[in-house]
């Protein structure tokens, strides 16, 4: 059964489930795997590689014939075309991040694209509603990636941001099933953006050895870095994270120069691996597919039980 509401009004998808727009990683191997299960697969944009981002967008219409979106990260794409670009796509749905959406929002809004906000915080909630943007993503500290330096939970900045705004709100940070899910629903909102979920799965890029540092982490396993800088970023537990948590002030691009050799060649110390403390709660590589169709469930049976014994 699909669900009704204004998130999957504005992205046509059938349930709202929306994949995080991972650098690297948000790209159409998983983009489609998660469209085509109902979700909305995002294609990124931090990543900065323009021209094999757009290559990406073309194999998603290889790959799937069902909606998907893009994320438009405004700091990493100053100076290019990629507004235009996206709009000549004839996308529906963008999220846009690290930056004000004012820059583009009626542009897009224009051509009938829904505009999505990422905000850590009320007040940038507020600013983002009154740039016009359609929707907010609100996405917790304890979720992976880059992050405000000071980091408020998904259960205590969701409902701050509902009581003030009465837009539609997708849920970001620490959700990876449909019991959180659920409690994202009864917090005000209308769909959930999973990463760290994603990243394990199995039509993710990276490599093995990632995917199972997740699988084998405990919900204490991540550390909080450069909370004295800009971007702070939450990661999972390695000697090099460990090393750098003590630190407070990093230079997060010098420590993330040899990422590919660890989202693609394995080697967990050789870049900061990203990820959630939701890392504890996922034990096992499921493909989008099984994510997306248990979530699902469990959402349903979840709200059933509540209803039934507190109706």
């Amino acid at each position: 059964m699909s669900i009704n509401n204004r998130v999957t009004a504005l992205t046509g998808t059938k349930y709202p489930i929306i994949q995080a727009p991972m650098g690297w990683i948000a790209r159409a191997q998983l983009a489609s795997a998660v469209s085509n299960a109902g979700g909305l697969g995002i294609i990124e944009t931090s990543s900065g590689e323009l021209d094999n981002i757009k290559a990406e967008v073309a194999k998603m219409r290889d790959l799937t014939d069902k909606p998907f979106g893009m994320n438009v990260a405004l700091s990493y794409v100053r100076g290019t075309n990629i507004i235009d670009f996206v709009i000549e796509q004839g996308i529906k749905f963008v999220t846009t991040s690290s930056g004000s959406p004012a820059v583009c929002t009626k542009d897009f809004q224009a051509a009938g694209i829904s505009v999505f906000h990422v905000v850590p915080t009320l007040e940038m909630a507020l600013k983002a509603i009154d740039a016009g943007v359609d929707g907010l993503i609100v996405e917790g500290g304890e979720g992976g990636g880059f992050k405000n330096p000071s980091p408020v939970s998904t259960m205590v900045l969701l409902p701050l941001i509902r009581s003030h705004c009465d837009v539609p709100i997708i849920a970001a940070g620490g959700i990876s099933d449909g019991a959180s899910m659920a409690a994202s629903f009864a917090m005000g909102a209308e769909g959930v953006q999973m990463g760290t979920r994603m990243l394990a799965c199995a039509e993710s890029p990276v490599h093995d050895n990632w995917k199972q540092a997740i699988v084998n982490s405990k919900e204490t396993d991540t550390v909080f870095l450069n909370q004295q800088g800009r971007p702070a970023l939450r990661a999972l537990r390695t000697e090099l994270t460990a090393s750098l948590e003590p630190l407070g002030k990093i230079n997060v691009m010098e420590n993330m120069a040899n990422l590919q050799a660890l989202y693609f060649g394995g080697d967990m110390e050789a870049a900061i691996p990203l990820g959630g403390q939701v890392t504890g709660r996922i034990d096992e590589i499921l493909t989008a597919e099984q994510v997306i169709d248990q979530t699902i469930e469990g959402f349903n049976t979840v709200v059933a039980n509540l209803a039934r014994d507190y109706a």
